[in-house]
């Protein structure tokens, strides 16, 4: 994924009070590390844990009419504001769209999402069409078992695993 493609952190969800906080959905351990969104047009003046997800102020966004209008908007910062990977970790964002291919390199289709049902993520995986049949997905979880390898280009699934 390039340095300066843009990675969305979180979503606003609703508005929060009279004083134009916002409720978000947050995709980020933590937001605070950021202070600038969307290309400069919102700054994060302060972000809480509340009941129902995280709560944010931002300096741009003054009242709840303004915060409602905000629903829907992605946080989003350039790939190159996350923090570096430690050996075997990921973001995301830069596993969707990758190539999957088989432990000898045939192509077996393209990573289309991932997952977290409480155990750790799961990768799913749309085939590569063939002529006659629809795409077909499946999933497979996001151990060295399933994927032993990964790089910037492709995804590499275990044999056993795709069949």
């Amino acid at each position: 994924m390039a340095k300066d493609t843009p990675v969305t952190l979180a979503v606003i969800i609703g508005a929060h009070g009279v004083t134009g906080e916002v409720r978000l959905k947050v995709f980020a351990q933590d937001l605070s590390v950021h202070r600038s969104f969307n290309g400069g047009a919102l700054t994060l003046k302060s972000v809480r844990h509340g009941n129902n997800g995280a709560i944010a102020r931002f300096a741009e966004i003054v009242d709840r009419t303004a915060a409602e209008k905000m629903r829907g908007t992605e946080l989003v910062v350039p790939r190159s504001a996350l923090p570096p990977l430690e050996d075997g970790e990921y973001y995301h964002a830069d596993l969707l769209g990758l190539a999957a291919v088989s432990e000898s390199g045939e192509a077996i289709g393209t990573v289309v999402s991932i997952e977290n049902f409480g155990a750790g993520d799961v990768i799913e995986i749309e085939r590569t069409p063939v002529e006659g049949q629809g795409a077909r997905r499946f999933m497979i979880p996001m151990r060295p078992v399933a994927v032993p390898r990964w790089d910037e280009a492709t995804l590499t699934v275990a044999d056993g695993w795709a069949e």
